[in-house]
């Protein structure tokens, strides 16, 4: 409940604010190794919405929550499309804060994929690696 409070809060306090956009041709190479993305274990959208994506889109997918969680400003909607622009979607992290000496970020996906409306949320913490392990 905290969780939804907290991440529904941060949604609504910056209405009008512009996305960013994220739109890689699909290479996890503009944000490290696939390594990085691994470690967010499939993403917070729930993982019978993501079959009827390509692999390439998968990737896109794992990529915006990546960039949410790595360098958006809390609040700010990373937005990503698939390739033949079928689904679409937005992360918007929360503000960081520290767990020991770990930052971690609140962050919530909602996205549209084959016509329905699906969404996820969750908490992740960055690595000394520059990856992201979800919060179970």
């Amino acid at each position: 409940m905290t969780l939804a409070l907290a991440v529904a809060g941060c949604a609504t306090s910056n209405s009008g604010v512009s996305p960013l956009s994220f739109a890689s041709a699909g290479k996890s190479s503009e944000l490290g190794s696939n390594q990085l993305l691994s470690a967010l274990n499939g993403g917070v959208l729930p993982a019978g919405s993501m079959t009827d994506l390509s692999k390439s889109d998968r990737l896109r997918v794992l990529e915006a929550e990546y960039k949410a969680l790595e360098s958006a400003p809390g609040g700010l909607p990373v937005a990503w499309k698939s390739f033949d622009g079928r689904a679409n979607g937005q992360v918007i992290a929360a503000t960081p804060y520290q767990v020991g000496q770990q930052n971690c970020r609140q962050y919530t996906h909602s996205a549209t994929i084959g016509g329905q409306t699906v969404t996820g949320q969750g908490a992740a913490c960055r690595n000394p690696d520059g990856s992201w392990t979800p919060l179970t």
